[in-house]
């Protein structure tokens, strides 16, 4: 049955659990306060979502399998995405896929994407074409003609914005027959009559210890690591490391591993029952023991101290101002902080 919901979140943990398409780990790139929208559209047999992100992020994940996803931005003059290294300039695609991907973002980001099971997927794209989605490339950005690209945000937009102002809307099937449809058949227009960007000889390179790197981090997901332990467990050197993380995440390795260890020790800290652990015992897990240099870096990241986040359940406020809609039911719009 056709669905359609508007989501406020405060807190990245909640926001990267709200997409059914992918498995992501989602880490905001700078300190402040996470504030993100979204909305999501479920048709007959596609997903829209359509998001806004105030801070930077840094996103590590891949599609779910059986399922086809694509993604770009929807907002004119705003700066590019890095997808595994390359430019994602506004009017370019991005065609994800089941490996591993690293994608940041810059500030004021946004976005949108669609996604259906890969069955649907390449049956539609074969009546469409005749042939195979395998023939393209994966994983890679496409450039289709900008009438093209046009044609698809504004049906992206129109989906998005019936579901926020008039939801009711999406509960026709021929409404959602017609959207679903037209949609379907502009991506694949796009994809095929697009230019795809191809990965160089040393982004694959990059991808691939990127890949050995992220293995390696999700092996070892409760204990502090070390670059040298890193690179002797995946084969490469520190400075090929470095190089790698910096074209794909931005930032050096121990950069990236400080923060990732931050945000590690948040979640814990938010899942954690506070009269069974405590934050030395969290925190010294994570591979922080100057305890108190260890608060003061928690609290400026997060706006609030270990032990707040270990006393705070999750708190599910209802905002009067907006909307939720799932299923066809009218809901309040849910402020999702943990």
């Amino acid at each position: 049955m056709p669905w359609s919901r508007v989501l406020s979140f405060t807190d990245s943990i909640s926001y990267q659990a709200a997409f059914e398409s992918i498995d992501i780990e989602l880490l905001p790139a700078v300190k402040g306060k996470f504030h993100a929208e979204l909305t999501q559209v479920g048709m007959n047999k596609l997903w829209v979502h359509a998001a806004h992100e105030d801070l930077p992020r840094i996103c590590t994940g891949a599609v779910k399998p059986r399922r086809a996803a694509f993604g770009f931005l929807t907002r004119a003059n705003q700066p590019a995405m890095q997808h595994c290294g390359m430019q994602v300039l506004p009017g370019d695609i991005v065609i994800n896929d089941t490996d591993l991907m690293f994608r940041r973002t810059e500030p004021d980001c946004d976005w949108g994407a669609m996604s259906l099971s890969s069955d649907d997927f390449e049956a539609l794209y074969n009546a469409v074409t005749g042939h195979e989605f395998a023939a393209l490339a994966r994983k890679h950005p496409v450039r289709p003609p900008s009438e093209l690209m046009s044609r698809l945000l504004n049906l992206h937009a129109m989906t998005v914005q019936l579901a926020r102002t008039a939801p009711d809307i999406l509960s026709f099937p021929s409404v959602i027959r017609a959207l679903e449809e037209d949609i379907i058949l502009v991506m694949v227009r796009c994809l095929t009559e697009g230019q795809t960007q191809k990965m160089t000889t040393g982004g694959q390179r990059h991808d691939l210890i990127m890949a050995r790197f992220e293995e390696f981090l999700e092996c070892h997901p409760d204990r502090p690591l070390y670059l040298t332990e890193i690179c002797a467990a995946i084969g490469v050197a520190e400075r090929t490391l470095r190089a790698a993380c910096e074209a794909q995440l931005g930032m050096a390795p121990i950069r990236f591993l400080s923060m990732r260890r931050f945000h590690l020790v948040r979640r814990a800290l938010r899942q954690a029952d506070p009269s069974k652990t405590t934050v030395t015992r969290i925190a010294i897990d994570h591979g922080f023991w100057e305890l108190g240099r260890f608060s003061v870096a928690y609290r400026a990241l997060f706006d609030e101290s270990p032990s707040e986040s270990l006393r705070r359940s999750c708190d599910n406020t209802l905002k009067e101002s907006d909307i939720t809609r799932r299923h066809n039911c009218a809901l309040p719009v849910i402020s999702l902080s943990c």
